[in-house]
């Protein structure tokens, strides 16, 4: 199952993507797609029915994130061997964790806003993971029966608020638009083996990232398990799983960073695809 959540920012409403990729609505199965649907058994709701039988959605709609109002986002930095050379850095022994604001959600094709004098903003593709019910201390083996699905997402990245500005790297990570999802939640069925998904990123039709997450050094189940053993993961919540090799401050011999009216395109197998045009944040 591909779930979405369509219109206007802040007034979205569930929907699902039936057979031939059309949105159909689910306003009379729930209020919204969030951990407490999830925790209530949407996925395998929605599942039962015969989607052509939902009202059809019109056509260019907005999309928003397709997960509401996760109580965290849960981040692990350098989880790519590439990733980790490219920015002169040990390779991790344990997945490293910071946190990433939940305001910073955006939609999968909104404007990104460039923060206030930011001349460092960069970008990094990365595979999500939704959880589908309260967890604590899961075992790796059981790990992924806590999954409800995958999104496609970025942590964008201001590099002198994470690097330079002291602390670790919650405030390069947290403005707001720097964690665009979607465009879909994809469901653990639907998606398949999620260590078998391509990860594409260019700007301005220049492909930057060319990754692949049979290259995470920790794997979704491994993650999953980590954290949980630190902090309750809620029904709802994300883990962002790291982004590979192609960060634009390790371009060498000059990094390249993010300017208004840049273009960003990525896409995953299976997983859709996001553009986003940047503008500078006005107040």
């Amino acid at each position: 199952m591909k779930f979405v959540r369509y219109g206007l920012a802040g007034n979205e409403r569930p929907g699902v993507i039936d057979a031939a990729g059309n949105i159909r609505d689910l306003s009379a199965y729930t209020d919204d797609i969030n951990g407490a649907a999830l925790a209530a058994g949407l996925i395998d709701k929605v599942a039962s029915l015969n989607l052509e039988m939902l009202p059809l959605v019109s056509e260019n709609q907005r999309l928003g994130s397709p997960i509401a109002e996760p109580s965290k986002i849960v981040c692990i930095g350098l989880n790519y061997v590439d990733h980790a050379l490219e920015g002169g850095r040990a390779i991790p022994d344990e997945p490293v964790l910071f946190m990433k604001s939940t305001t910073s959600i955006t939609g999968p094709n909104d404007t990104i806003l460039i923060p206030q004098n930011s001349i460092r903003t960069d970008w990094e593709i990365e595979l999500g993971v939704v959880i589908a019910k309260d967890t604590h201390y899961v075992s790796e083996e059981h790990a992924l029966s806590c999954v409800a699905g995958y999104v496609l997402a970025n942590d964008i990245s201001e590099r002198d608020h994470q690097l330079r500005r002291g602390g670790e790297w919650t405030k390069g990570k947290s403005h707001d638009t720097f964690c665009p999802l979607g465009p879909w939640l994809v469901s653990q069925d639907e998606l398949g083996d999620a260590s078998d998904i391509s990860l594409q990123l260019s700007v301005n039709n220049i492909q930057r990232q060319n990754g692949h997450t049979r290259d995470l050094i920790f794997s979704v189940a491994y993650s999953v398990s980590y954290i949980s053993q630190f902090m309750t993961l809620r029904a709802g919540d994300i883990i962002l799983t790291g982004t590979p090799a192609g960060v634009g401050q390790s371009i060498k011999p000059d990094p390249v960073f993010l300017h208004a009216n840049d273009t960003m395109t990525m896409s995953a197998t299976g997983l859709g695809q996001q553009t986003h045009v940047f503008a500078n944040y006005r107040g």
